[in-house]
């Protein structure tokens, strides 16, 4: 009833007691809820009714257009053409988009850098402008103009160019690294046996020399478009050079890379480091422009496409390209000198440079080395390049220092307890404090070898299944193709078992044929009969892997289910390495000779409202859970993708207490663990578990697909997750019918 007499008011029937112009222009306002001098369908959802005053069928209604039709005198200065109402309110959008800093939809008085505009806007006087607030601004401007607004240049530069000019390796002043110098003369001797030297430049335009190597993922990812490049930089009379500084590779294995890139390039084994002291490289990546008067033109990355712990499908910037189209157009590049994300190089010095330490390799650090990282760092491994012998460990002394001073390797990132107390995880990686301290001293002290006499017994590793032989043995349904470079969506992949009996898992081992290639695999079962729907990984998982974490043994007693006729559904995720490769992952299981006592299960926590602003640099996003009933937790993983920066668990209590279930202040997305408690965690009934996770969508990470997309979730790696799952068990009742049910 109330619609239907609104809407008689709107068509112009008189009510006593007021004018009829009056009236008339007063039902209009009545509709304009926003006070912005149109009523929008929003408004007047009535099609009908906006039909009769919507004179230029824009599906709106004007005041101008309402006056025309109803007979009040239009004031024809009161109302701006729609042309000019749309440049103000897209520059309004530009101006909200760009102040709004932290992305929360509302405008704080230091975000407007104290606009003296800002105190008769903020109607409530709280300090931020809201969302209403900002709706009638967009009113007041349509009326009015962006005159309120001040100045915003009309050519702004947009946040896609900022993020292309400030993403990639970081560019360095020319004169610091040699830029301009001339580079000194040198001899060295390619693996075919043919002599070079520096002053041979002079008979061509130029030379590129790039430090590469055999086993350093950076290095190998890059060359394949070293490859690409070499016959482009042959017809400029460009030639290129490679030259791998790591003594500890061998000749077959760096043959076997230049056929399977069909490279003709000259390959310079520098194990002796005279060219890589003479250009002062720094890591395995970097390449040199020196033209035919011997002078330095560029030095750094080839481009952006690959770094430490990040990867994009394309380069953004073309760094030696650049450098060499404007070398022979007798210009000096835009980017002369950048860093080369890579494996960093290591020179030995005179011994006066050295911090004093009795602490050696083979006494000391080999057997630090065992423990910690040598079971991934072996011949055969998962790691790209061993780690149990001194020319090996020795090429890579600043590799190392590198990761153990910033905490990547041995991949471990929970925090420690707050009390300094001693750790809750049963899985640990971490080196201990003293370890620690003893390899950061050699590695300072110029790396003295010691006796060999004192080496440790070398350890021996399985040549396939670390947990021993399976029960059964599961291989994905096909090998799939891996390119050699660029970005990879996730593979999908349903094999349908024969068991005839529900089955009880001790434990599995997931495989992969080719390990340089698999980043982490997801595992979930179903039931015979039951509909397979894609994994979703919110759903929680049966199995998982990642690089280093791919067995799981549970302890006496326990176990998961695998029901009779289960259909096993594989999500992987698969990375380029530099190489085209076929990969065939299986997985391995143990089965229990008789039911356990408890069942393991695995729940999720996640949060699918994400909503990352563009250039975030902290962003924090988050949700929480009531637990239904008392949970013994067992372990717990974290997952996002290549934006995530930190996440913690944290459990409140049924009477209000809280506690810090996990806090990994740096979130790795190469290095999703689980982490094992030592004793099971019980979480009673009625206590909440609130996962937060942060994520840098800045430009200043350097795996950022895009800095300049708003981020939502979504399942491949350019969009976001923000999942934490617990592991728990569950008794089973009654074992000697578990089978049954």
């Amino acid at each position: 009833m109330k619609r239907f007499f609104l809407t008689l008011l709107f068509f112009g029937f008189a009510v006593p007691g007021f004018s009829r112009d009056r009236l008339k222009e007063a039902i209009f306002h009545r509709f304009d809820r926003d006070g912005d001098g149109i009523v929008t369908s929003t408004e007047l959802p009535d099609a009908n009714a906006r039909a009769k005053f919507d004179s230029n069928g824009d599906g709106q209604i004007t005041l101008n257009e309402y006056r025309k039709v109803v007979g009040i005198p239009v004031e024809e200065a009161t109302e701006k053409p729609a042309a000019d109402q749309s440049a103000a309110l897209a520059r309004l959008e530009s101006f909200i988009k760009k102040t709004d800093s932290n992305g929360d939809g509302k405008l704080s008085r230091e975000e407007t850098g104290d606009a003296p505009w800002f105190g008769k806007v903020d109607r409530d006087k709280n300090g931020l402008i809201d969302s209403d607030e900002i709706t009638m601004v967009r009113g007041l401007v349509k009326k009015f103009g962006d005159k309120m607004l001040g100045a915003i240049p009309d050519n702004q530069v947009t946040e896609e160019e900022v993020a292309k000019i400030t993403s990639g390796p970081e560019i360095l002043k020319p004169g610091d690294v040699g830029i301009g110098r001339m580079v000194p003369d040198v001899k060295f001797t390619d693996l075919g046996g043919q002599s070079h030297s520096i002053s041979d430049v002079k008979n061509h335009n130029a030379f590129v020399i790039a430090m590469t190597s055999a086993t350093c993922p950076v290095s190998k990812r890059l060359l394949p478009s070293l490859a690409k490049l070499e016959p482009q930089l042959k017809e400029k009379d460009i030639p290129l050079f490679l030259v791998n500084a790591f003594a500890s590779e061998t000749t077959e294995e760096i043959r076997e890379q230049l056929v399977e890139q069909r490279m003709d390039a000259p390959y310079i084994h520098d194990t002796g480091k005279a060219l890589s002291r003479t250009l002062n490289a720094a890591t395995t990546t970097e390449v040199f422009l020196i033209d035919s008067k011997q002078t330095l033109i560029y030095r750094g990355a080839l481009d952006d496409q690959y770094g430490i712990d990040y990867s994009v499908n394309e380069p953004r910037h073309r760094y030696l390209e650049e450098a060499v189209a404007a070398f022979l157009k007798s210009e000096a590049p835009a980017i002369a000198a950048t860093a080369a994300p890579g494996c960093e190089l290591n020179y030995e010095t005179g011994q006066t440079e050295h911090q004093a330490s009795d602490i050696t390799y083979y006494r000391d650090v080999a057997r630090i080395l065992q423990r910690n990282c040598v079971q991934c760092h072996n011949d055969g491994g998962i790691a790209p390049f061993a780690l149990d012998d001194f020319d090996e460990v020795s090429d890579r002394a600043r590799v190392i220092k590198r990761v153990v001073t910033e905490g990547t390797m041995p991949p471990w990132f929970a925090a420690p307890p707050e009390d300094g107390g001693p750790s809750p995880w049963a899985n640990d990686h971490s080196l201990s404090a003293q370890d620690k301290a003893d390899l950061l001293a050699w590695l300072d002290s110029g790396q003295p070898e010691g006796n060999p006499a004192d080496a440790p017994a070398p350890l021996h590793f399985h040549d396939e299944w670390t947990t021993g032989t399976p029960d059964l043995v599961i291989p994905l349904s096909k090998a799939y193709k891996i390119k050699a470079t660029g970005f990879m969506p996730y593979q999908r992949d349903l094999v349908v078992t024969e068991l005839k009996e529900d089955k009880w898992v001790t434990g599995y081992e997931i495989l992969p044929s080719e390990r340089d290639v698999v980043h982490h695999v997801i595992i979930q079962v179903f039931d015979k009969g039951s509909k397979v729907r894609n994994i979703d990984e919110a759903g929680g998982y049966w199995a998982a892997y990642v690089p280093g974490n791919g067995a799981v043994k549970y302890p006496d007693g326990f176990a998961r289910k695998f029901p009779a006729g289960a259909k096993v559904q594989f999500q992987i995720h698969y990375t380029p390495s530099g190489k085209e490769k076929m990969e065939r992952l299986k997985m391995g299981l143990h089965f229990a000779d008789s039911p356990p006592e408890y069942e393991i299960k695995t729940l999720a926590i996640a949060d699918h409202r994400l909503n990352i602003p563009p250039g975030a640099r902290a962003h924090k996003e988050g949700t929480s859970r009531k637990v239904p009933f008392d949970i013994p937790a067992m372990s717990f993983m974290a997952h996002m993708h290549t934006r995530g920066s930190a996440f913690s668990y944290e459990l409140t209590h049924p009477d209000g207490t809280t506690e810090m279930l996990l806090d990994i202040p740096r979130y790795d997305f190469n290095w999703q663990l689980r982490y094992e408690l030592k004793k099971p965690k019980f979480i009673p009934q009625g206590s909440t578990v609130k996962v937060t996770g942060v994520f840098d969508n800045s430009t200043e990470n350097k795996a950022n697909p895009d800095p300049t997309k708003t981020v939502k979730w979504g399942p491949q790696t350019v969009d976001e997750m923000l999942i934490g799952y617990i592991e728990y068990f569950v008794p089973i009742k009654n074992p000697e019918l578990a089978r049954a049910e």
